[in-house]
């Protein structure tokens, strides 16, 4: 998502840090390409100008901070203008004063509502609610069904009754249920349309007069881009909606819709949808997708997600044998499992300072990851404890084990004591020799165009 523009907004920083200072010659030039980038992103025409507007004016305007390089100035005043464009501030959702908080999910069939509810669902009970599902899409074949599995994954109960086709009655009866059970939370699961007709705007206006949701949240799928700020817009016409939620998030879209949503309609987006995992939903947070279209990546996120995802026991565990240079094949097989939980290699990266969006294709580098857990998966445990002992015949069990070659088995032998070498000169305070590092991983691809020098250690 948004890696083109995030792309072609670092080429524009680097020319302006080019400059020895700024002039009103040189800023409208990268301004016409941040527009040009704006619009190629599939960004509205009225919101582009008036955020080309704004910048130029403060920009322009701007006497040069002494001691700081003017056109870091014009990345922050960029910046700025960029949280201010995606919503400011994360809008969290509304806690009603009485349980249950009922929220209502709208949207076109097929943007993703049903997943949403259950993703939605699964974060509350993590949070430490007590969410109540409801299926009230009577018309898509299986979506009750769909509903009631997805419910039934995550250990949330689902309201749903089969043989009642009223969606405003299944809504009434199912708030009663809440109630008796003090359930925290009621996500209503609404029937979508293939279009926007009177028939689903009337249906959901009678569930929300007779339910009175404390939010009406849109579904709408990243991937339709500019269309779906329209739908968005037809959508609060009708229901006066609360906020957006962008599916497919991960996907390959330009990204007008997170850019336009709040600017053309006024209502916020709340959640991303970022893949197809249960877990796989993120907060919206405008500060931090600012940093990273702009590479300056989002540590507070890779922070939250290692919290999420690594027990603090197993890191505390591991910290220790580094510390004590006890570090060995089993520990690494753990730190490796760690990786593989926060996500995909791409994500991760995307959210170091300084990596940017340009990764390349990083397939081979999962793929040389998968192959070193197997590796090391085929090994007995007094082998990972001792990779001393690993002569001929052991690496051609471990090799056939694994579906590799000895060759493969022998290069990470390698690097590993390689890596607990430079671990060892780190925890001394010693700074490791650079071509050392450099020689690492010869085994894995280059982050940036998967091939040749400047490879990374596993």
């Amino acid at each position: 998502m948004l890696e083109n523009l995030g792309n072609r907004f670092q080429d524009i920083f680097k020319k302006v840090r080019g400059h020895g200072k700024l002039s009103e010659s040189n800023i409208k030039d990268a301004l016409r390409e941040v527009k040009m980038s704006l619009l190629e992103a599939d960004v509205n025409y009225k919101v582009v100008k008036d955020f080309i507007n704004k910048i130029q004016e403060k920009a322009i305007g701007t006497e040069v901070i002494r001691g700081i390089n003017p056109g870091q100035q014009f990345i922050k005043i960029v910046n700025d203008e960029l949280v201010e464009l995606l919503g400011g501030t994360n809008s969290k959702l509304t806690k009603g004063v009485k349980n249950p908080t009922v929220l209502m999910l709208a949207g076109l069939q097929g943007a993703g509502k049903t997943t949403f509810a259950a993703k939605l669902a699964n974060k509350l009970k993590k949070d430490g609610e007590r969410p109540y599902l409801v299926a009230a899409d009577v018309y898509r074949p299986a979506a009750i069904k769909q509903l009631q599995v997805l419910g039934e994954q995550i250990n949330v109960p689902v309201y749903a009754d089969e043989e009642n086709k009223d969606p405003v009655d299944i809504a009434k009866k199912a708030w009663g249920q809440a109630k008796a059970n003090d359930y925290t939370y009621m996500i209503i699961d609404t029937a979508g349309r293939l279009h926007v007709d009177e028939a689903l705007m009337e249906e959901l206006s009678q569930i929300k007069k007779t339910v009175r949701p404390q939010e009406i949240l849109l579904v709408v799928d990243a991937m339709i881009g500019q269309d779906a700020v329209n739908l968005a817009k037809n959508f609060n016409d009708k229901l006066n909606i609360d906020g957006v939620v962008l599916t497919k998030f991960d996907g390959d879209t330009r990204g007008g819709a997170a850019l336009s949503i709040k600017s053309v309609v006024g209502k916020p987006i709340k959640f991303v949808g970022v893949g197809e995992k249960i877990e796989d939903l993120e907060l919206f947070h405008p500060e931090r997708l600012a940093s990273r279209i702009l590479g300056m990546g989002d540590v507070v996120s890779l922070v939250e997600k290692a919290q999420e995802n690594i027990n603090e026991d197993d890191a505390k565990s591991l910290e220790e044998k580094i510390r004590t240079q006890k570090f060995n094949l089993e520990d690494f097989l753990k730190m490796l499992h760690m990786v593989k939980k926060m996500g995909p290699l791409a994500s991760i990266l995307k959210m170091l300072p300084g990596v940017g969006n340009d990764l390349g294709d990083l397939s081979l580098a999962e793929k040389e990851m998968k192959k070193v857990r197997a590796i090391i998966q085929s090994m007995t445990r007094e082998e990972r404890a001792k990779p001393e002992i690993l002569k001929a015949s052991r690496k051609m069990r471990i090799a056939k084990g694994s579906g590799t070659d000895v060759s493969d088995v022998n290069r990470l032998l390698k690097q590993f004591e390689m890596m607990k070498n430079m671990m060892k000169m780190f925890s001394s305070g010693k700074m490791p020799n650079l071509g050392a590092m450099k020689n690492m991983g010869t085994g894995m691809p280059n982050m940036r165009n998967g091939r040749g020098k400047g490879r990374f250690p596993f």
